[in-house]
């Protein structure tokens, strides 16, 4: 089966991945538009009663209303907070792409767009030798990049945008997100990343500004949701 959806990546881990694709989903079920989500890795997480639960994953699954199975939903739930290959190890696991591929099929079984975030940058250590990449390369998505608008996001956008043409998967375009207010020259920052990669489907304002910014952020993801579901 052939998915529709977006694998979301980030620039780096801490770069508002989450926060975007959770305003995604959010906008997406507020206009009617039922999609799936995941969070196929996931390092840190908490004992519950129903099983070990990470955050980010639960965030997805609230944004989007879900009632897939969390199992489906977040395959490697790892307890250890630290890169993923690292938590594996430490729970005496192997992830493996192919296990990912088939819980997004049941996930998208019937029809639903998929939203699937990434965990840390592009090549963030799953294994001895794999990589997110491997991950998404067994999806097959188009990739939407988050760039943290920060010193040096420039070439971490131009590395991860290299890396993701060469593993032959579709570029959907970047979003980015403004997680230094103390950036200098942001605005040529911009202009830059905009010559290389064309507009973005929305630049997120600095979430410190209070209920304005979140309300700003809200409706600029919301634009961008409904564009990236024509993709």
């Amino acid at each position: 089966m052939t998915l529709r959806g977006v694998f979301v990546a980030g620039t780096d881990t801490g770069v508002g991945k989450t926060f975007v694709s959770t305003g995604l989903a959010r906008a997406a079920v507020a206009d009617g538009r039922p999609l799936a989500v995941m969070k196929p890795v996931a390092a840190g997480a908490d004992a519950t009663p129903a099983g070990l639960r990470n955050d980010d994953a639960l965030a997805l699954i609230d944004a989007a209303r879900s009632t897939a199975a969390y199992e489906d939903v977040n395959p490697y739930c790892l307890p250890l907070a630290a890169s993923p290959h690292i938590a594996a190890a430490a729970a005496g696991l192997r992830i493996e792409p192919a296990v990912v591929q088939r819980a997004a099929q049941r996930l998208a079984a019937a029809g639903e767009w998929l939203l699937v975030e990434g965990a840390g940058g592009w090549f963030a250590p799953i294994g001895e030798r794999e990589t997110m990449a491997d991950v998404a390369r067994a999806l097959g998505l188009p990739v939407l990049l988050v760039v943290g608008l920060r010193l040096g996001c420039l070439n971490h956008a131009l590395l991860t945008h290299e890396a993701i043409r060469r593993d032959g998967l579709r570029f959907a375009g970047w979003i980015g997100n403004a997680i230094d207010p103390g950036l200098t020259h942001a605005d040529a920052n911009l202009a830059w990343l905009r010559q290389r990669f064309g507009e973005p489907f929305a630049l997120v304002p600095w979430q410190g500004g209070g209920t304005a910014s979140r309300e700003d952020a809200a409706t600029r993801l919301t634009t961008a949701s409904r564009r990236l579901m024509q993709l």
